[in-house]
């Protein structure tokens, strides 16, 4: 990840962490508003970790399938 990017939610401004697709991060966390429409959006540290907690369910059952 590039120094200089930075969480892509409104009001953030930590450095970013990991990159998701815009789609799912919208979809998982609805009440918080994203800085830019692009393809994908960077995450902070914190915010990541909102991510990961509100997948956790779905990516168990992803698991599973195998």
């Amino acid at each position: 990840m590039p120094a200089d990017e930075v969480c892509g939610i409104s009001g953030c401004g930590q450095k970013a962490a990991r990159s998701l697709s815009t789609k799912k991060v919208k979809e998982v966390l609805p009440g918080m508003s994203l800085v830019s429409d692009a393809r994908r959006t960077h995450l902070c540290r914190d915010h990541y970790r909102q991510f990961r907690k509100a997948t956790k369910e779905e990516r168990e059952l992803e698991r599973l399938g195998w």
